[in-house]
């Protein structure tokens, strides 16, 4: 059964006129249930992560400044958020989705997180709507039981995985990839074990291209045993954030590429939502639900 973590409380009041829209937390499974992709046995709620985990990836100095409430307003415009301790509540819940959704891949095969894909995280700071990063918390977790020795973080977002790439830069297990547009957000890229960087406008046609060639080149440097997809879909032309031209049908075509390449390696994957921010919310749901409804349709 594909299993998808859910919590009420990954949709965090934030002020209207902010830019992440927090409404589609809720949308999405509503939307997946009812239409039929899901019944309510697919979903389970996460409980807030161990320590343990976290610790494992984030510095102590950081999470106890974090924890405390300690971070300067500055640091806390870089995130995005106004802290409180709601918000750290909501982080570890989502950070607990994903890994608790590693669990349940390494049974099925696949399983994925209504929200995730933290990837602006560093191990010290927060970033970009990200205090906490997901998948690096999930790829040291596998790493360390034991449950895989090489790990892929293959990362759709239209803005670079940078706290990823940062967290990651010295192992050799995990394999860092990042396709993103040029001249998006962050400013200062970090070094990805394997970054493309796309033009202004990017169509369909030359995203699909560039995404072939790089998951033919990470097979040719790397054997992944699990893969951590972060499927945001602010690629679309549409989306505010991003500078990319990408249609529907060019995100659906994006997410049955990896699909197609994750089942010929037969390997786990979960996958993470990342960002969306079209000004129409229908639009960011239906882009997101797309790849539930391929996973479902395709491989359960």
């Amino acid at each position: 059964m594909f299993k998808i973590a859910w919590h009420e409380e990954y949709v965090f009041p934030v002020p209207d006129n902010h830019k992440f829209p927090m409404e589609k937390y809720d949308l999405l499974p509503k939307q997946l249930l009812h239409e039929g992709t899901f019944d309510p046995s697919n979903f389970f709620q996460p409980h807030v992560i161990e320590e343990s985990y976290i610790s494992a990836v984030h510095s102590s100095d950081y999470l106890n400044r974090l924890y405390k409430l300690e971070l300067s307003p500055r640091e806390q415009r870089v995130t995005g958020f106004v802290h409180n301790e709601q918000l750290i509540q909501r982080e570890k819940l989502i950070m607990e989705g994903t890994r608790r959704a590693c669990d349940y891949a390494l049974e099925s095969g696949f399983a994925a997180n209504i929200a995730g894909g933290t990837h602006h995280a560093y191990a010290n700071r927060g970033e970009g709507f990200c205090l906490l990063n997901d998948h690096a918390i999930s790829a040291k977790y596998l790493l360390d039981s034991g449950s895989v020795k090489n790990v892929l973080i293959l990362d759709l977002d239209v803005h670079q995985g940078n706290g990823t790439a940062e967290i990651f830069a010295k192992n050799e297990n995990v394999f860092t990839f990042s396709m993103h547009g040029k001249d998006n957000y962050p400013l200062k890229k970090e070094k990805s074990d394997l970054d493309v960087e796309l033009e202004l406008n990017c169509d369909d046609k030359n995203y699909l291209k560039h995404l072939d060639n790089s998951l033919a080149e990470i097979l040719g440097r790397f054997q992944p045993e699990f893969v951590l997809y972060q499927s945001g879909v602010d690629v679309l032309k549409s989306d505010k954030l991003g500078k990319l031209a990408l249609t529907q049908e060019g995100v659906n075509s994006r997410d049955k590429m990896v699909l197609d390449f994750v089942a010929g390696l037969k390997v786990p994957m979960v996958a993470a939502m990342g960002g969306g921010y079209s000004k129409d919310i229908k639009v960011i749901v239906d882009g997101h639900a797309s790849l539930f409804r391929q996973i479902q349709r395709d491989f359960f």
